[in-house]
């Protein structure tokens, strides 16, 4: 009797299981009493006209690990006890339905949660990040970037002791543009994590900046090195919170090549040194980079270089100048192009003023100034020697020569021709004399060796 009981029992269950919808059978009786309305298509409409869909996906509750707990729990009423309310928006039925999440997980367990929710201009709200049916643990929502988004992506503000505030939404397609698309954000943000989330109070803006850009060096610590030898450096290790750290010039999310075009690299220079850029924006230089897209000019970083820029007023820096312009005008393979001669660095470094300055370099006496490129030319004011205004370049060009040579007079820059290839044109004096001693030297020295020769012959001879 009694196995016939235990028959029929498990029987009644198999069909009461069976009457059951699929993806159904795991949730409690009370769970499927709701979901026996919820399943159907319905809608809430609000006060202000906004709907919001009841229907809910069984499939969604059992993903989430607040399946064990049952709707009563979250939303406080059953399927017997079920009132009608009123809202006035979705947002304040959504408001109103997160802060039973504070039963279970109070604010005062996370500093953050509890600024972010307080705080907020929008009033930010648990469901906005963790999902309302779809609740997820922490470490299954933080794969990837769209954890840190969840809040990242609205527009939500931090406030800084000296009363600056600053907007920390992040837009997706701007990390998905940059060089660092492949890496998470608490790859960069080292102090946060998925699990921990501390309150940090900044006094500025700026601060907050430079202490972000200090994290740079873990990945980039060649670079980072080399900013150590540079002016910017030292002028920061002086209490300078105006210059430079990374992110003013490559960008905090949406990081871009500093390769990608000459003339947005030059214009990151312009942030800070507006004066200098509009100086060189009409320089020969310059102007052939903005007005023509001609990449083959120099830009700020090629001369001063980018990470260890070194002062411009030191002595080092001056008497590395006709390097640093050799390395465009002796490329025979970018002056063919213009029509320009390689031959100006050269024939500076054979003349007098080329020579003195590496004598002085080899012999430690570097702080003498010797003319260089810059002297002559201009430093960002470069213009062409045979633009319009060639007489004002040759007045300003008699000022230079006077600082060493007090008594130069107006034609005193003609004398110095040996920095420009003789020709028929331009000094065929000079070009008939260098033409003359290159036959009348090799022929003194064949007539030497030769009479040395019949010497010897003779010499021999008579013996």
């Amino acid at each position: 009797m009694t196995s016939k009981k235990s028959f029929i029992g498990l029987i009644s269950i198999f069909i009461f299981f069976l009457s059951v919808p699929a993806g159904r059978a795991q949730f409690s009786e009370a769970d499927q009493a709701c979901l026996g309305c919820h399943e159907m298509e319905q809608t809430l409409k609000f006060g202000n006209g906004e709907t919001l869909a009841l229907r809910i996906n069984p499939h969604d509750i059992d993903k989430s690990v607040h399946k064990i707990i049952g709707c009563s729990a979250c939303h406080g009423f059953t399927a017997d006890n079920h009132p009608q309310r009123s809202y006035k928006s979705k947002r304040e039925f959504s408001s109103l339905s997160a802060r039973r999440c504070t039963q279970c997980h109070p604010m005062t367990n996370s500093a953050i949660h509890e600024k972010l929710i307080s705080q907020s201009s929008q009033n930010t709200l648990c469901t906005d990040c963790h999902g309302a049916h779809t609740v997820k643990r922490v470490r299954e929502l933080a794969r990837g970037n769209r954890y840190c988004l969840a809040c990242h992506n609205r527009e939500l503000a931090v406030h800084y002791k000296n009363g600056e505030t600053e907007k920390t939404s992040v837009r997706e397609d701007e990390l998905d543009k940059s060089v660092h698309k492949n890496l998470s954000c608490v790859d960069c943000h080292v102090r946060v994590n998925s699990e921990l989330h501390p309150v940090r109070e900044f006094r500025s803006k700026r601060d907050f900046s430079i202490v972000m850009a200090d994290n740079c060096r873990r990945c980039h610590f060649d670079k980072y090195s080399r900013v150590l030898e540079g002016i910017h450096f030292k002028l920061a290790s002086q209490g300078n919170t105006k210059t430079p750290v990374c992110t003013d010039c490559h960008g905090a999310h949406g990081i871009e090549s500093a390769r990608k075009t000459k003339l947005a690299n030059a214009r990151k220079c312009r942030q800070c040194h507006s004066d200098i850029y509009d100086v060189y924006a009409a320089s020969v230089h310059g102007a052939a980079l903005i007005k023509e897209g001609i990449e083959d000019v120099p830009i700020c970083s090629d001369c001063h270089k980018a990470h260890d820029n070194a002062g411009p007023h030191t002595a080092n820096f001056r008497n590395s100048v006709p390097q640093t312009c050799a390395g465009c005008h002796a490329k025979k393979e970018i002056m063919d192009k213009y029509g320009l001669s390689t031959k100006v660095v050269e024939t500076y470094l054979q003349d007098f003023h080329g020579i003195t300055m590496k004598f002085y370099n080899r012999y430690g006496e570097g702080e003498k100034k010797i003319a260089v490129c810059i002297d002559c030319h201009g430093i960002h004011d470069i213009t062409k020697v045979k633009a319009g205004n060639a007489s004002v370049i040759k007045q300003n060009l008699v000022k230079r020569c006077q600082k060493c040579h007090k008594d130069a007079t107006a034609g005193f820059p003609d004398s110095w021709i040996s920095h420009y290839e003789p020709s028929f044109k331009k000094a065929p004096m000079v070009l008939m004399v260098n033409l003359g001693y290159k036959f009348f030297i090799p022929f003194m020295i064949i007539g030497l060796l030769l009479q040395i020769i019949l010497h010897l012959w003779r010499y021999a001879v008579n013996r």
